[in-house]
């Protein structure tokens, strides 16, 4: 009770301030007329005893400040007091702290605009119940081919593997499998409407391994995974939910169609969760054992070497992840032993065994192939633009150093009449802090627009990345952190400095010792500064020169004027209507020769893969060629339509490419890349041999090369030389989602985008067109991540150069106006302009010496770190330094040379006047 008496009273006297006084000077004046009268009944004269009661009571404004002081709110009211003052100084210096701020929302915007991504990507948990004792089997990603038995360590599992595993299984309180699709679905919602979706197939046990309870209905169970097509229903996501029953409970009972099967929706997953693969949003859960039904063909329910399933497991309470491991390894070895390689196990076989395992991983992050790509590079960028404020802060920090030196005679003056030195730091800290907080709050708006510009660089694609860029508790808390700490950074040792007077010269002259001894703080901190721009400006270099090296690879192909379409015949019931698939090619042919006949088109193909698209691949056996260790390797296939190479420009080396002659009923044949062709035949030409996929001699004479085209990159820009082969569409049937168009130059891009969506709804409105890009756009974003590197590394080491050199200008500005009375004593006695000059740039010279004396060294040392991120470039290449070292000192002189040639220009009869 007493507690909140107490506050009571002091939020009173601090929101009713003028009261509490005003009642204060009654108790005051009672007090004193009381002593008065007690003074005067004991025979002392009425004017004298007034005059000795307040002589006893003191002055009347020090007890109301003593009284004042010993409440709990005096410390709030001086809070506000400083806050006042601090804006009104910093409201009459407009230049000062636009620069500042500036400064900082630069600094601390950019700081919050990268750990806002760092954390969406790498660090925010999944919205499930105790994510940190989720355990992911392997690291999600593939785990090659499914027809051998993989070595190594194990990425991806089938179902009769996980079956199997979960029953005999200890460590784990249980375990979900899923497998993520794309397919295009169609609802029962007002007739048929037809639209893209993401579906993770999944076991019964996902839900309840993740601990996620449905907003609406049930969800997926161990009875929908029984037997095969025996749990024909989905669980709808709650955003997928919205967009589609606009939040109707009725939608539970509903049919959704996918791949001519309908599902019944029997539940929705609650808000905020969008299944456990960071940056991909899924849209329906339906039960694995609708895979038959979903992808018709494929038989991962049966096979054991049908790879497919991601394993998520929660351990159980008091088992560690180093226990689970040793567990989950030893049975895994047993299962291998027992149903995968036989009674008579190969050798071969056996050492297979011994080096499989499975590398459990924490999952309390879910899965994301984003985290493998930008973990390193995110990294580096938070170190970068931490640098960068770091320079912020030695800026203002030697701006605040010239104020405390120009604010000299007042705080002298404060100090005089009685301040303590640390009511008048806390003071100055105050006005730092209101910098700091302000700057802070430009710096979250600017990094909440950012956060969103940067995905969009680092992952360009037509589609929005589903990726909750909203600054949450912990980026506030992180934002919070660095504006506090950037605060005490640079407001620390310039209100300690300022406070360090000799009040009598100071009084007098209104500077004081902090004028003699700013000196060497002011020259460290721009010495500081250049090291670490030399640092900031090699690294932007390396990584702007390795953008360059990529961009400048040749890719083999074309890159210009070529459109890629993304087709979806999912819903076209090409397989159920033609179990040969005859009617697919047919339908591929009739797209190709009607898209032919739009103005400005030059040639057309469908393409299994076009670039950075995945690819598939396998061992190959030439008849009549020995393995050896330059032919042992995989190649990667593809399988492309019969204009395919003259679309993308590949030039034909020898042989022929396919035409109408290769069909289903021909002799298979294929088109090698030089690669293929020079490692099987170095030395005699490829075309009419045979060759075979896989090991087995007896299909070394399956498939007859025709033609060797120029090698080309099919993943990444910098990958590795790589031998492919390709094979036509027409003997490889199926419908192939990839349809290439290259057109004339100067032809309008638009208008043949629209009459192709035309054309193909005309020939069958079931094939979707999902997506369209650019073959350009496709290649741009297989560099996204360095392209986002170079970029920013570039302009916050082009940013860090600028405010060095605006520290470096104040510096000089303040040392020659210092120096104006003695500069017109040299101009008077004759010295000559070259000579003022050169003795105020001397001083730049020696702080630029002593900063690339630091920065170098450190440079050199640190680069190494980045060198995953530099292609075909060294860490410690010369031109990076060199061209960093000569950018840096042109501009720190000529920041000093302007100042530097202001005071050679001075009048010195106004010179002398000046002091």
């Amino acid at each position: 009770m007493n507690l909140l008496n107490n506050l009571k009273t002091g939020l009173k006297s601090l929101f009713q301030k003028q009261r509490v006084d005003r009642e204060l000077n009654e108790e005051l004046q009672s007090y004193l007329e009381a002593s008065a009268a007690h003074k005067r009944s004991s025979g002392i004269d009425p004017k004298a005893a007034r005059r000795l009661a307040k002589v006893e009571m003191g002055s009347q404004g020090s007890v109301k400040h003593r009284v004042w002081t010993s409440r709990w709110e005096s410390n709030l009211d001086n809070l506000f007091a400083d806050l006042r003052l601090g804006i009104r100084s910093l409201a009459k210096s407009p230049g000062f702290t636009l620069v500042a701020l500036l400064s900082l929302a630069l600094g601390i915007g950019a700081n919050t605009a990268i750990f806002t991504l760092l954390n969406a990507i790498l660090l925010r948990p999944l919205p499930v119940q105790n994510p940190q004792q989720l355990t992911l089997f392997g690291d999600g990603r593939a785990a090659g081919s499914t027809s051998t038995l993989p070595n190594g360590s194990w990425r991806l599992f089938s179902y009769p593997f996980f079956r199997e595993f979960i029953q005999k299984q200890q460590s784990f309180s249980g375990i979900a499998a899923v497998n993520s699709i794309q397919f295009t679905i169609q609802s029962s919602i007002a007739g048929a409407t037809y639209a893209p979706a993401h579906i993770d197939l999944v076991s019964g046990s996902y839900f309840s391994v993740l601990g996620i309870s449905p907003f609406l209905g049930r969800a997926i169970s161990e009875d929908d995974n029984k037997a095969a097509g025996a749990g024909p229903v989905a669980v709808a996501s709650y955003g997928w939910f919205q967009r589609h029953f606009n939040g109707d409970p009725s939608a539970l009972g509903k049919v959704v169609r996918i791949q001519s099967h309908d599902y019944t929706l029997v539940g929705v997953a609650r808000p905020g969760f969008f299944g456990v693969t960071v940056g991909q949003s899924t849209d329906l859960w339906i039960p694995l054992s609708m895979e038959k039904e979903i992808s018709p063909g494929w038989n991962g329910l049966d096979n054991k070497l049908f790879q497919s399933l991601l394993l998520i497991g929660r351990l159980k309470p008091g088992v560690t992840s180093d226990q689970a491991n040793s567990a989950t390894n030893l049975l895994f070895k047993q299962i291998l032993r027992s149903d995968y390689v036989g009674a008579t196990p190969s050798q071969k076989d056996l050492d297979s065994i011994q080096h499989a395992s499975i590398d459990l991983t924490p999952a309390a992050n879910g899965v994301s192939r984003l985290r493998r790509i930008f973990s390193l590079p995110l990294k580096i960028l938070m170190t970068i633009v931490a640098l960068v404020l770091l320079i912020a802060c030695a800026n203002i920090a030697n701006m605040l150093l010239a104020r405390g030196v120009a604010r000299a005679r007042e705080i002298a003056v404060r100090m005089a009449i009685g301040a303590t030195r640390g009511r008048i730091v806390v003071q100055l800290l105050t006005e730092s802090a209101v910098l700091a907080f302000t700057g802070a709050a430009i710096g979250v708006a600017l990094a909440w627009k950012a956060s969103a510009a940067l995905l969009a660089m680092a992952l360009p694609s037509p589609d929005p990345i589903p990726i909750d860029l909203t600054p949450g508790l912990p980026v506030l808390g992180f934002t919070l952190a660095v504006t506090v700490f950037t605060a005490l950074l640079f407001g620390m040792i310039p209100a300690f400095k300022a406070t360090r007077l000799e009040l009598t010269p100071a009084l007098k002259e209104g500077r004081g010792s902090a004028a003699s001894t700013r000196s060497k703080l002011a020259r460290s901190l721009i010495a500081g500064q250049i090291a670490l721009s030399v640092l900031l400006l090699v690294a932007a270099t390396l990584f702007l020169r390795s953008l360059i090296n990529l961009t400048s690879i040749p890719t083999g192909f074309d890159k210009h004027n070529v459109l890629v379409f993304s087709m979806d015949s999912s819903i076209a019931n090409l397989r159920q209507n033609d179990p040969d698939e005859i009617k697919s090619v047919q339908l591929q042919e009739q797209i190709e020769s009607r898209v032919q006949t739009i103005p400005g088109v030059q040639s057309t193909s469908f393409a299994f893969f076009t670039f950075n698209d995945g690819m598939w691949g396998n061992d190959v056996l030439f008849q009549g060629i020995p393995r050896t260790q330059d032919n042992g390797g995989p190649v990667s296939f593809n399988n492309v339509g019969n204009g395919f190479f003259s679309t993308m420009n590949i030039p034909l080396i020898a042989g022929r490419t396919f035409n109408a002659h290769d069909t289903h009923a021909s002799q298979q044949v294929a088109v090698i890349n030089q690669t293929m062709a020079h490692r099987f035949f170095p030395t005699g030409s490829p075309i009419g041999r045979h060759f075979g996929m896989n090991d087995d001699p007896a299909h070394s004479n399956d498939i007859e090369v025709i033609g060797i085209v120029k090698d080309a990159k099919y993943g990444d820009l910098d990958e590795p030389t790589t031998m492919a082969a390709y094979f036509p569409c027409t003997q490889h049937t199926g419908f192939y989602g990839n349809f290439l168009i290259r057109f004339a130059p100067g032809t309008n891009s638009g208008q043949i985008i629209a009459q192709t969506r035309s054309l193909v709804a005309q020939i069958n409105p079931n094939i979707l067109i999902t997506s369209v890009s650019s073959l350009e756009e496709l290649v741009d974003r297989s560099i996204a991540t360095q392209s986002l590197i170079a970029r920013l590394s570039t302009f916050f080491g082009i940013l860090a150069v600028f405010l060095a050199s605006i520290g470096i200008y104040g510096l000089m500005s303040y040392s020659v106006a210092r120096r104006t009375n003695e500069i017109g004593i040299r101009l008077a006695l004759g010295a000559q302009t070259g000579t003022l000059l050169w003795m105020v740039l001397r001083e730049t010279l020696t702080l630029l010496a002593i900063g690339l004396a630091v920065g170098v060294p450190i440079t050199l040392a640190s680069t190494s770190i980045i060198k995953s991120q530099l292609y075909e470039l060294s860490p410690l290449d010369p031109i990076a330094i060199g061209s960093a070292i000569v950018i840096i000192a042109a501009m720190t002189v000529l920041a000093a040379w302007l100042p530097a040639r202001r005071a050679s220009k001075v009048d010195p009869m106004v010179a002398l006047r000046c002091d």
